[in-house]
């Protein structure tokens, strides 16, 4: 009688012992954590070379409207043209933005660059084969795709570049 009830003492003092062990962890681990730091930022240099960059992309994206006058009047040849001026640079400047970007934004700022020089390319191929309904179709994937990735732009480029 005396071993069982020596063996369900030390079964008890085990569990207790584990239960302090885990509260000792879980305090620990809460007070081990990082609590001065600092959420993740561009630096100013890396935010210098955004805002550059940012320039060029917003300058092409402000084309838009040139483009769009070209895809209605079917001009193929100056649509062609405006895609390989003005617009040749847009994909260089996607890339060096991103690299750029916080660590997080780059795989939604990647894909949305990508997307945009896929529709670039489809326009001009449409320009080529002078087939006015794919031509619509990849305008209005252009000028999305310049929405949406001038979305991803830092706000502080966003804001600079409205005020300039």
């Amino acid at each position: 009688m005396l071993t069982g009830l020596l063996s369900a003492l030390t079964q008890q003092l085990r569990r207790l012992a584990l239960l302090g062990l885990a509260a000792v962890l879980c305090f620990g681990l809460a007070a081990c954590g990082d609590q001065s730091r600092k959420p993740a930022t561009i630096s100013d240099t890396d935010m210098a070379a955004i805002e550059r960059q940012a320039k060029g992309f917003l300058s092409a994206r402000d084309r838009l409207p040139e483009l769009a006058a070209l895809v209605n009047e079917r001009n193929w040849v100056f649509t062609a043209n405006l895609i390989h001026g003005p617009m040749q640079e847009v994909g260089r400047e996607m890339s060096y933005i991103n690299q750029r970007l916080l660590p997080a934004d780059r795989p939604e700022a990647n894909e949305l660059a990508q997307n945009l020089k896929t529709a670039l390319a489809q326009l001009d191929e449409a320009a080529k084969l002078q087939d006015g309904d794919k031509l619509r179709k990849a305008y209005i994937q252009v000028a999305s795709g310049f929405g949406l990735y001038a979305d991803v732009l830092p706000a502080q480029v966003q804001t600079d570049l409205k005020q300039a």
